[in-house]
């Protein structure tokens, strides 16, 4: 693989992680991106479980959608719900890869 970094995007990785290893400096900037989406969707779940005191499994099991007449909104939160229990899945699989020891 051939992988190229410009000067100046080496600067804001080191001037972000002052680190010697180019590597474990990328990782960790990676890392801290990782964590603070992870945080959003987290964030995102747990308003839709406080809003409709369900999980979004039960919520769709119960067929809500339907029940709240598929309005604009409901249909809206399920998708944006969807959405963030999905990302919360992909980026906690993203983070272990990233932490794994090299």
């Amino acid at each position: 693989m051939n992988v190229a970094i410009t000067a100046d995007t080496l600067k804001i990785i080191q001037w972000l992680e002052p680190r010697e290893d180019i590597d474990a400096a990328l990782r960790r900037v990676l890392e801290n991106e990782i964590r603070r989406r992870l945080a959003a969707y987290e964030l995102t779940n747990r308003t839709f479980q406080r809003k409709y005191g369900l999980t979004l499994a039960e919520f769709e099991t119960g067929n809500i959608v339907e029940q709240r007449g598929y309005s604009y909104e409901v249909e809206n939160d399920c998708h944006n719900w969807d959405q963030a229990v999905d990302g919360i899945e992909t980026l906690r699989a993203a983070l272990r890869r990233l932490l794994e020891p090299q």
